[in-house]
């Protein structure tokens, strides 16, 4: 594998890591914050943690816009300014609408990023290391959920306003990837869309890469064929992969994972757990989520994408059901940490080193920010309304019922997985959009 394409791709990839950071180093803080601001259970949920999803969600839906348009890497640099000025405003907030605010405007920096970052690299990646290359996104990712945890159980304490100093560090990665990502090549895929071919010879000729300009005009050519400029993704041709892009997004979010991560110190203080152990718990979810996402990066290309959502499936239901079986019989104590580490292995092995991955293959080149942009979109939605609604649903009907709805959703993912997921694994991505454009449209 040419190491300036794995070079680059970790560098974008680096944006994953902001995006997990910023997902969960709120958990350490959320609590500390309701306490201070005297915030009920729906304000807390809706405004303290809901703006940053919200503004994901933004981000997701009209992240597609400045990907296709400005392009794959000028919309990674404005990502990085964006987490900038979204950890450096949060921490100075003093009250929880500015806080919000500016965790809205991160917010739209993380649902651009799952839009751009993996669009980028499945467009530089050689096919037969796709899975593994995109996958460094969720890698980061990962590594950012667990440096969080880490961040937040060291920095707990150290002021009286503590909370300042676990939103506020996220700074220091984002300037980081802001000054790295200038350095990116823009994506030679990108830039034969924009009638640009000099400077993608340019790009390709940088690169160790097993296609030449001739290679990829001729996919793209071939894979234009019977398009037009007005297409979009919602036309009947691509009813198929826009079906799939629902649904891997959908029963990602629906197997509590973001609900989870947001809410972590919270659910193992409900299992019985004391502050400090439930932050310690949460290194070691960081930890397995780490461990397991390698194992998946590993495998996505030897035993392919179907293969890694089988397993996940099997591994959330089962991990899932314990979990809602320790709150419903007063299990407390250890038993539920471990099988929320299950948990998160299953997670991390499957959904996790799959999503972005398979999203970024199955739309066609001139669509595929589009189609990104869709499948992030409904994932973002989904990871509003979820999280948002935990603590009300946790005081309702507790925390048992909650996670037994989650591990009923994962039966109906294995059947989608069963009857519906096409592999992916090792075809260039112009048969690949070429393959599910029509799959559909002639039965």
């Amino acid at each position: 594998m040419d190491p300036k394409i794995v070079r680059i791709s970790l560098i974008v990839a680096l944006a994953g890591f902001i995006f997990g950071f910023d997902t969960v180093v709120i958990s350490g803080a959320e609590k500390k914050l309701q306490l201070l601001w005297n915030s009920s259970d729906a304000f807390h949920g809706t405004v303290v943690i809901g703006m940053a999803l919200f503004g994901t969600l933004v981000g997701a839906i009209l992240g597609g816009i400045p990907t296709n348009k400005i392009g794959r890497k000028n919309t990674l640099i404005w990502i990085g300014i964006l987490y900038s000025v979204s950890a450096i405003g949060s921490a100075l907030a003093l009250d929880p609408v500015t806080f919000g605010v500016f965790r809205f405007i991160g917010g739209l920096g993380v649902g651009a990023s799952t839009v751009a970052a993996p669009a980028y690299i499945s467009e530089i990646a050689p096919a037969k290391h796709r899975g593994r290359l995109v996958g460094f996104y969720q890698l980061m990712l990962v590594v950012g959920i667990l440096a969080a945890f880490i961040s937040n159980y060291v920095l707990s304490g150290v002021a009286a306003n503590d909370w300042r100093w676990m939103v506020g560090v996220e700074a220091f990665p984002a300037v980081i990837y802001t000054l790295f990502v200038t350095s990116v090549p823009k994506s030679p895929r990108w830039l034969l869309t924009k009638n640009r071919a000099e400077e993608a010879r340019i790009v390709l000729a940088s690169m160790s890469n097993d296609m030449t300009l001739a290679d990829m005009q001729a996919d793209v050519a071939h894979a234009n064929e019977g398009t037009n400029a007005s297409e979009n993704i919602f036309i009947k041709k691509y009813r198929f992969p826009l079906m799939l892009a629902f649904l891997i997004a959908f029963f990602n979010q629906f197997s509590g994972i973001n609900a989870f991560l947001y809410y972590a110190p919270r659910i193992f203080e409900a299992a019985g757990l004391g502050e400090s152990t439930a932050l310690l718990s949460s290194v070691g979810i960081g930890v397995t989520n780490l461990i397991f996402t390698l194992v998946g990066i590993f495998l996505i290309d030897r035993l392919g994408r179907r293969q890694l959502m089988y397993y996940g499936s099997f591994g959330y239901i089962i991990s899932l059901t314990l979990v809602a079986c320790a709150f419903l019989f007063n299990w407390e104590g250890i038993a539920v940490p471990i099988f929320l580490f299950l948990f998160i292995a299953s997670h991390a092995i499957g959904q996790g080193a799959v999503i972005w991955v398979f999203i970024s293959e199955v739309f066609p080149n001139h669509l595929r920010g589009s189609g990104q942009a869709f499948g992030s979109s409904v994932h973002w939605v989904l990871a509003w309304l979820i999280p948002s609604s935990i603590p009300f649903l946790f005081t309702w009907v507790g925390p048992g019922p909650v996670f037994g709805f989650f591990a009923f959703m994962m039966v109906l993912q294995l059947l989608f997985v069963h009857f519906l997921m096409p592999e992916t694994k090792g075809i260039a991505l112009e048969e690949l959009s070429k393959k599910l454009s029509s799959k559909k449209e002639n039965q």
